[in-house]
């Protein structure tokens, strides 16, 4: 779902493609999975399976962690967990701010799948006094004037923007200024940021539009392949 647009070069630091890199969440849900379960060793068809993706881009993505599996036993499940993760940075803890609690805000303040990832929300702020020191998830909120000193003394360097489309520019310029350098962005407008400041973009609105126009195909499909009822389905010789 999400898209992005990063202002760093495609290929990482350590030689790692970006379209590796955001497949590699995809390997390691699937690869919990399997840990919970107690499975200690995968192939790469299996785990390419439970991924979506195919082997042969599975075997050359983790060939770039080099880890290369065991001929006849396949991948050790938990030594890739904890390799992905490292790489994913998620063996240490993110400080994350949430901007703007309304609906969405609150939804994803109360998403679980935040902690038990490495990541840890510091702060909900919103620009509505009415708000201000409503808990949410637990967590009070707090008023958007508050935004540099929570980032600074959280050391956050990760944003979460579910604000209205209006308010999502000023959000992230001050965000980008207090110190921030990468946000995921809910809100349904394109952000400019400098250098170094990475962006990913989840808009809701635009994967159903998708979905609907592959529903239109389909169903243009289906119309194509039904004979008209006056026209009979074989014409005599």
């Amino acid at each position: 779902m999400a898209t992005g647009r990063s202002h760093r070069p495609a290929t990482r630091s350590r030689g790692i493609p970006e379209a590796t890199v955001a497949r590699l969440p995809l390997y390691l849900r699937a690869l919990t999975a399997l840990s919970e379960r107690s499975v200690p060793t995968v192939s790469s068809e299996e785990l390419a399976a439970a991924a979506g993706v195919n082997s042969a881009k599975l075997r050359k993505d983790f060939s770039y962690l080099g880890s290369y599996g065991t001929r006849g036993v396949g991948y050790d499940v938990e030594y890739l967990v904890y390799q992905i993760s490292r790489e994913l940075g998620l063996t240490q803890d993110w400080p994350v701010v949430i901007v703007g609690i309304g609906n969405l805000g609150a939804a994803l303040a109360n998403y679980g799948g935040f902690a038990s990832r490495g990541f840890r929300v510091a702060a909900l702020l919103d620009a509505d006094t009415a708000l201000a020191g409503r808990l949410v998830a637990g967590l009070p909120v707090r008023h958007i004037d508050e935004l540099e000193s929570i980032v600074a003394d959280n050391q956050v360097s990760i944003g979460v923007i579910a604000t209205p489309a209006g308010a999502a520019q000023e959000v992230t310029d001050r965000l980008v200024a207090a110190g921030v350098t990468s946000i995921l962005n809910f809100a349904p407008t394109v952000l400019s940021v400098p250098d170094g400041v990475d962006v990913r973009k989840v808009d809701l609105s635009i994967e159903l539009q998708i979905l609907a126009f592959h529903e239109q195909r389909k169903a243009g499909e289906d119309d194509r392949q039904e004979p008209d009822g006056d026209v009979p389905a074989v014409m005599p010789a």
